[in-house]
């Protein structure tokens, strides 16, 4: 029986993977509890075995007013759940990190391998690296680091990204047909994975990704095929999208392209238990 702590009460993945691990009540048990004040510094953490650190800011801001709470949170909150979890026995702790620490999305073909170094593009991606490095360093025989670099993160009720593709799908006739290409994860091939970690103790860098790449155009189609809509795929907008991908935020999530090798994300177990047609599936029906 595994005894697990989530930090980030409210936090999308940390919801998900409570209800995940719920469905094994006689391996796990567990709790969660929000980081927003400091009463979680009174809890006693030397009953659990891990602490899974999903509380963070997730979203992008490029307002430089949100430079110092994106450090605070990011990355000198982890760091201090992390110490507090070593020195009260913990023996592994699980930081949830980011994709984003490779930097944005391109215009041309990007693959992530094992040899492509970190070059965070804001001050978001560079607080989870950071916080990455300062964890790193309290890592011991005794207190096993496991860090999660996941690509876009979708299923029932997310957020970011992909709501914004699903409302595109459901009411637009038309949509760009982007050759782009992009690493997913379904909620519930991630959750799986953590399982497996969490079961088998690991430690080190992890990239879950689902096994199919995407193109955009391709999400989108799925989607309105889930609701029974035909949208219309175009070539003609390509031309300007691509020359917009660079300049504007919203358009390089989603027209850019950034992928890992998918040798980076294979494990000793399965845990791609959703492929893409049923995830979609899943994530759309009410």
């Amino acid at each position: 029986m595994k005894k697990i702590l989530i930090t980030g009460l409210n936090s999308y993945i940390g919801i998900k993977l409570k209800g995940w691990l719920g469905k094994y009540p006689d391996q796990y048990i567990v709790d969660a509890v929000s980081v927003r004040n400091e009463s979680w510094k009174g809890i006693d953490f030397s009953s659990y075995d891990v602490v899974f650190h999903a509380a963070g800011i997730a979203h992008v801001s490029t307002d430089p007013n949100m430079k110092e709470l994106y450090y605070k949170v990011n990355r000198d909150l982890t760091i201090e759940v992390a110490k507090k979890a070593k020195e009260e026995g913990v023996s592994q702790f699980i930081f949830m990190s980011s994709i984003i620490v490779y930097g944005d999305s391109t215009v041309s073909e990007r693959v992530i391998n094992q040899f492509t170094e970190p070059s965070p593009s804001n001050f978001y991606g560079d607080s989870k690296l950071q916080a990455e490095k300062g964890i790193a360093l309290i890592e011991s025989s005794e207190f096993k680091v496991a860090i999660i670099r996941p690509p876009m993160i979708y299923g029932k009720d997310s957020k970011g990204n992909y709501p914004k593709l699903s409302k595109a799908a459901r009411t637009l006739p038309v949509f760009p047909d982007m050759d782009n290409k992009r690493s997913m994860l379904h909620i519930d091939n991630l959750c799986e994975f953590i399982r497996l970690i969490i079961d088998n103790e690991e430690r080190g860098l992890f990239f879950p990704q689902n096994k199919e790449y995407v193109r955009t155009s391709e999400i989108v189609q799925r989607i309105a095929r889930v609701h029974g809509k035909r949208i219309i795929s175009t070539k003609i907008f390509n031309p300007v999208l691509k020359s917009l991908v660079p300049r504007f935020s919203i358009i390089n999530k989603l027209f850019g392209n950034l992928v890992y090798d998918q040798s980076l994300s294979t494990y000793k177990e399965n845990y791609q238990i959703r492929d893409f047609s049923e995830s979609i599936e899943l994530t759309e029906k009410k």
